[in-house]
């Protein structure tokens, strides 16, 4: 039986129009400018005016390229990884030499050999930054991260799966309808821990599956759950990494409802603000309970999976106050893929 740890994540193109991706660009390309200047000149003074000839030249080309990038994302990440990175690498060639023809023009001194240091100094920077995105990306994806990302869906402990069963059993004679309700639910929940969660999904779903999940967590808990849902702005055509709400709404009862005794609330507050969508959590927080070591591994792969999304366009915020844990997650809004 094959093992699903033989997946890979499908290498695509960087995102061209993400915040996080533009600055790692203009980083890398002037941090490679600047060793070729160091390589180039033996003191810092001749370094620095190494590093200007050379900006002067590359800078131009550089933003081009960014504007060039940016308006052909689209298009060019339908094609597939292979595809796109051969057409990455002919619309730097014709850009290098376009900028070649209209530099020589300006100073009357076409070079019969330069031409081809322009090719070679752009196709070489190019496969530079193509490579260290691709590598981020498998250092980022879940085929990486598998064993924590299998371990944070195995948060679905094996003492709720027993106690869910139980209290469906109890709930045959008395209530059968809510008894098939839950059992339902449990297969919708499993089903969607076990499937291929890489991609984008609607944030209905999620909040769907949400809801799912803290109907079979009151079987067991009853009136020491209540959850309080704020989702009037909720923004329904948003994209969001699956289960990055579910494991949070775990941690909130198993880190703070189950070691209180009484009524203990989950706020859940999801809305639209500008151009981002903001999710945020907060369940009471004791701390002296014996179940908090456990937060920092679902955090570390949610941190990792929106990392692997939206780069630094993506936030993760925790903190206590007053009681109270809060995690606040904001990404940017987007409804396609």
């Amino acid at each position: 039986m094959a093992s699903i740890n033989q997946k890979s994540y499908p290498d695509s193109l960087p995102n061209f129009r993400n915040l996080g991706v533009i600055l790692r660009i203009l980083v890398i390309v002037n941090v490679i400018g600047f060793i070729a200047a160091m390589l180039r000149s033996p003191t810092w003074f001749g370094v620095i005016q190494e590093f200007t000839e050379i900006a002067v030249i590359t800078q131009p080309i550089l933003l081009i390229n960014l504007l060039l990038l940016y308006g052909l994302y689209k298009p060019l990440s339908r094609l597939s990884y292979a595809v796109g990175i051969f057409m990455v690498f002919v619309l730097e060639l014709i850009l290098a030499t376009v900028m070649y023809w209209f530099s020589g023009m300006a100073s009357d001194n076409l070079e019969a050999g330069m031409i081809f240091r322009y090719w070679v100094l752009c196709l070489t920077v190019t496969g530079v930054l193509l490579a260290y995105f691709n590598l981020r990306s498998r250092a980022l994806s879940p085929a990486f991260t598998e064993a924590r990302l299998q371990a944070l869906q195995s948060r679905i402990r094996p003492h709720f799966l027993f106690n869910c069963i139980n209290a469906v059993l109890s709930l045959i004679r008395a209530d059968p309808k809510r008894a098939e309700h839950a059992l339902e639910d449990m297969a919708d929940l499993f089903r969607v821990l076990m499937a291929d969660n890489r991609q984008l999904s609607p944030l209905q779903q999620e909040i769907k599956l949400c809801r799912q999940y803290l109907q079979l967590e009151q079987l067991r808990l009853g009136e020491r759950l209540k959850v309080e849902w704020h989702i009037d702005n909720l923004p329904s055509d948003a994209l969001i990494p699956p289960l990055v709400l579910q494991p949070l709404l775990e941690n909130a009862v198993y880190h703070g409802i189950e070691p209180i005794v009484g009524t203990g609330i989950i706020n859940i507050n999801i809305y639209k603000s500008r151009d981002e969508v903001h999710l945020v959590l907060r369940n009471p927080f004791q701390a002296e309970g014996k179940h908090h070591s456990g937060n920092k591994m679902a955090l570390n792969n949610i941190r990792e999976r929106l990392a692997l999304h939206f780069d630094a366009e993506s936030r993760l915020e925790n903190r206590v106050s007053d009681g109270v844990y809060q995690v606040h997650i904001i990404i940017p809004f987007v409804t396609t893929v």
